[in-house]
């Protein structure tokens, strides 16, 4: 097992949910957590239950740094409208978000490998930030000599997931474009998300 997968799973029995809903998660065994004390429970706390929901959502799009999450709470909520809505907004404009969306790849982990690496452009342009910030409109390609690798193949030709509406996928010529901004809605979590509950996180 690699460290990656691994890390990955240990994600997944920490926070007691299967964060991506793929098919190898540990949880779906072991409906607890790791570590001799892992089927402990308690209360938690309204700062742990914030605490969490956090966790959950920064877990999900790769295990963000915190420093890094943070900067994007503070830009949430400096733009105008819903700071819940506008942190999911942000988190979904990610490059290395949409590539996953669009199924290039099978895990958002892979995506932002795949991204530093070189692999793709975003209108007509090598990109190799996985934060880089999306807008409507932008069309985000694999590069030519890209596109037959085992991983973006597979990922492709998976039943596993759905591309979802603000996005359209052309996996022939392995392009997407961002359509628009999603609401939480809209969003394909395969578990519950509570962004309001990162808000009161960061706010207290």
């Amino acid at each position: 097992m690699s460290k990656r997968i691994e890390a990955k799973h240990k994600i997944d029995r920490r926070l007691g949910v299967n964060l991506w809903g793929r098919p190898k998660s540990p949880l779906n065994n072991r409906e607890y957590g790791p570590g001799q004390h892992g089927q402990r429970r308690k209360k938690p706390t309204d700062f742990g239950i914030q605490l969490m929901a956090k966790q959950r959502l920064r877990g999900y799009y790769g295990s963000i740094g915190e420093r890094q999450f943070r900067k994007l709470y503070a830009e949430a909520v400096r733009r105008r409208g819903d700071t819940s809505e506008m942190l999911i907004g942000l988190l979904e404009s990610r490059l290395e978000t949409v590539v996953y969306r669009a199924k290039f790849v099978p895990t958002v982990f892979a995506a932002r490998q795949f991204v530093n690496h070189g692999h793709v452009k975003v209108n007509g342009k090598r990109v190799n930030i996985g934060s880089y910030q999306l807008k409507e409109g932008d069309v985000v390609e694999v590069r030519e000599r890209s596109r037959d690798m085992a991983l973006v193949v597979g990922a492709a030709q998976s039943g596993e997931r759905d591309v979802p509406e603000y996005i359209e996928a052309d996996h022939k010529k392995m392009t997407a474009k961002y359509v628009r901004v999603p609401q939480l809605a809209e969003v394909p979590y395969p578990v519950t998300m509570e962004p309001h509950l990162v808000t009161e996180f960061y706010s207290r």
